[in-house]
C-alpha cells in the first residue's frame, strides 16, 4: 500500500487506481490541462505581476505597481507623471529585466499608466 505522506501533491491517473506507478504530480496534470485549454502562456505571463518588484528593483518598485497582463502586455501603474515619462525612456531595459531568464511566454510590451490614486 502507498504511504500517504509520500503521495502528497499526487493524483491517480488511469485505471490502475492501486498502482503507485499511476501517480502523477498535480502540477504536471494541471500543466497539461492548461496547455490543452490554451491557457498555459497566460498563466506563465501572469507571473510577471508577482515578480515585478524583484525584476525592476526597489527604486522603480517603490513608485509603480504591476496591475496585470493582457495577452502579452504588462500593465503597470505609476505614481507620478514625471516617473511615467522616465519609465517610458527606460522601457526597453525594463522589458529586458522582466523577461530575463524566461524561455517562453515572454512579455512583449509594457504599458505605463498614471495611477488614479497616487497615495500609497
Amino acid at each position: 500500500m502507498a504511504c500517504p505522506e509520500r503521495d502528497v501533491g499526487m493524483v491517480r491517473q488511469g485505471p490502475e487506481k492501486g498502482n503507485r506507478e499511476s501517480l502523477e504530480k498535480v502540477g504536471d496534470v494541471l500543466g497539461g490541462f492548461l496547455k490543452k485549454a490554451g491557457l498555459r502562456e497566460s498563466v506563465l505571463r501572469a507571473g510577471a505581476v508577482d515578480e515585478w518588484g524583484d525584476r525592476v528593483g526597489e527604486a522603480i518598485a517603490g513608485v509603480t505597481r504591476a496591475q496585470g497582463v493582457r495577452e502579452a502586455t504588462l500593465i503597470v501603474e505609476v505614481r507620478s507623471s514625471s516617473w511615467l515619462m522616465e519609465l517610458n525612456l527606460m522601457k526597453a531595459e525594463i522589458l529586458r529585466r522582466v523577461n530575463e531568464g524566461r524561455t517562453e511566454a515572454l512579455i512583449e510590451k509594457i504599458v505605463f499608466v498614471l495611477a488614479e490614486d497616487p497615495v500609497r
